[in-house]
């Protein structure tokens, strides 16, 4: 199949997923075209694999640019001068309706492609909860030729905050073992864990919505427990402020960081 893939080109889960999920569908002979603003970090070279870039125009018209008009007319166009059979839109907002506008572009031209919109987590949980947001994303989603969930928990969210009728299926997040191989390095650990504490351990792009405050409490509260110490890895707009939160005098001997 010749499949259009639509993702945010970040560290964030949705890109990441997305990104792997088309380098796998290379592997097995699909021709993949990932359409976005930015090469997506986890995109390999592959000759099965294509990327199209989303150029938004500085013009001094709009304080905001119409990222999402200019994504609609690139789907456009990728599937008609590319062939494409299948349309897949990470992240609902706003790539679920822009596929819908470029899916009735399309058909007006007499060309049929369906699309699968998968939901991630706070396109639903955090922004999509804005009710300026809801009536967009409900009915792209019920426009939708599929709609998957990376969790059951996401799934029913957004049967709570969503006044949907259209199945949601649930595609869990995966990790691919041929890849990621469980192999004790104790000379790394070591690393981090000189006396063979317990070593905690927090990956994310610290967000918010991460609740990396959480982790930092549980870890208090563990040290006076037993010796333990926190390796903390990732960078985003929380980590000045988990930084500062921590008492560094007496943590930083106890507290790893890798950005």
């Amino acid at each position: 199949m010749r499949i259009g893939i639509v993702c945010y080109p970040t560290f964030g889960g949705s890109g990441v997923v997305a990104t792997e999920l088309g380098m796998a569908l290379a592997e097995k002979g699909h021709i993949v075209h990932f359409i976005t603003y930015d090469r997506p970090v986890r995109l390999r070279d592959h000759p099965n694999v294509f990327y199209h870039e989303v150029r938004v125009s500085d013009y001094p018209l709009f304080d905001y640019q119409p990222y999402e008009l200019v994504l609609t007319s690139k789907l456009v166009d990728v599937a008609k001068y590319e062939g494409l059979d299948l349309m897949h839109v990470h992240y609902a907002i706003p790539h679920a309706s822009a596929a819908w506008m470029a899916q009735r572009i399309l058909a007006a031209e007499g060309k049929f492609v369906p699309f699968i919109t998968t939901l991630h987590g706070t396109d639903i949980t955090l922004v999509g909860r804005d009710p300026s947001f809801e009536p967009v994303i409900t009915f792209s989603m019920e426009r939708s030729n599929a709609v998957t969930a990376v969790s059951e928990s996401l799934k029913q969210d957004t049967r709570t905050h969503f006044p949907m009728k259209r199945e949601i299926r649930v595609v869990p997040n995966f990790v691919c073992l041929d890849t990621y191989r469980h192999s004790p390095d104790p000379a790394l650990r070591a690393r981090y864990a000189p006396n063979d504490e317990a070593l905690l351990v927090h990956v994310s792009n610290f967000r918010a919505v991460k609740r990396v405050d959480d982790v930092v409490a549980m870890f208090k509260r563990l040290r006076e427990r037993m010796p333990v110490r926190l390796l903390l890895i990732g960078d985003g707009p929380e980590w000045q402020r988990i930084e500062n939160r921590l008492p560094m005098a007496n943590a930083k001997p106890c507290i790893s960081w890798a950005r």
